[in-house]
């Protein structure tokens, strides 16, 4: 198939790009200026997805894409940049897409628009609403955690330091899910007919595991006693309060408000499938997917063989 692949520049998107060209497709990178790259295997077509006459005329007029994988995402998850990029820069997408012909739509979106509490996660939504009102083939796929924002603390821990949890580190849990793992899976979602018109929640292979149990796993891979320190939830209740109010006063900080209530979200709220009738985050009724555990890049990071990457959402 032809595929227009939307967020390619992201480390989801690259490793996407790979899957889809190991799978055999041709693919077409759409980017923004100054995100331009080399995608082996793939051609690039540099555009401004903001802008939907640009998007329509020089991303899809007189191109045959038989589907479009969007994983473009809010790099900030502020309101004003959620609601800019993961609505209504997918819509112009969408609606492009719709005039050249495209029939199936793939969005990667998020576990946490579960339990809306934040202006990223009322956008995705808002998305998510017009792709299934659209008419189109879809396949909205919400990943739990993702490597990158769990490894923040691997080299404070190498460090001798104590490894940072809230509580007493078992508030959370998730099924974390590596970039080739969610990527293969992306790209199943245009070959497999069960994953078409689903939202699907999926996560990376094994149990759910606690900031606790990250904790214990990077200190017994060093051969060291675990040595935790604990923070209270308070604090960034306390932090965002402080900021929303002279947020008032200074918009900068109203910013900066947002993004600790972002931090408290991921702070208390598990990655898991949330049960509708007991509001109960439920591991057992979270998907799995691939191969790689958490456990497996933590290792290869600490051997050098992989570099980790901040998530802009991590906590620590």
């Amino acid at each position: 198939m032809r595929i227009c692949v939307l967020g390619a520049t992201g480390t989801i998107g690259r490793a996407t790009v790979a899957a889809l060209v190991r799978r055999g497709h041709d693919v077409v990178c759409v980017v923004r200026p100054g995100r331009a790259g080399a995608f082996e295997g793939a051609s690039v077509k540099v555009v401004d997805v903001t802008d939907p006459a640009a998007l329509a005329r020089d991303g899809f007029a007189g191109e045959q894409f038989d589907a479009v994988v969007s994983c473009l995402a809010s790099r900030t998850g502020t309101p004003s940049d959620a609601w800019a990029i993961d609505h209504a820069a997918n819509l112009n997408a969408l609606e492009a897409a719709k005039l050249a012909g495209v029939g199936h739509f793939v969005l990667l979106s998020a576990i946490c628009v579960q339990k809306p509490l934040l202006g990223f996660q009322h956008a995705k939504l808002a998305f998510e609403a017009a792709l299934i009102a659209c008419g189109m083939r879809y396949s909205i796929v919400r990943p739990t955690a993702f490597f990158k924002s769990l490894s923040g603390q691997i080299e404070r821990v190498r460090n001798g330091k104590p490894f940072l949890v809230f509580g007493d580190g078992t508030l959370t849990a998730c099924k974390p899910i590596s970039d080739g793992d969610l990527a293969n899976y992306l790209t199943d979602c245009l070959e497999d007919e069960a994953l078409w018109n689903c939202i699907l929640p999926i996560g990376g292979p094994g149990p759910a595991i606690t900031p606790r149990q990250q904790g214990e796993a990077l200190f017994a891979m060093l051969g060291r006693p675990p040595k935790f320190q604990s923070a209270p939830v308070g604090l960034l209740d306390g932090i965002a309060g402080v900021l929303g109010a002279l947020g008032r006063i200074v918009p900068a900080l109203a910013t900066k408000a947002e993004l600790a209530r972002i931090g408290r979200y991921y702070a208390t709220e598990s990655m898991l499938v949330l049960d509708p009738a007991s509001s109960r985050y439920d591991a057992a009724a979270t998907p799995s997917t691939g191969t790689e555990t958490l456990f497996d890049y933590y290792r290869a990071v600490l051997a050098g063989e992989a570099a980790p990457e901040r998530g802009d959402h991590a906590v620590f």
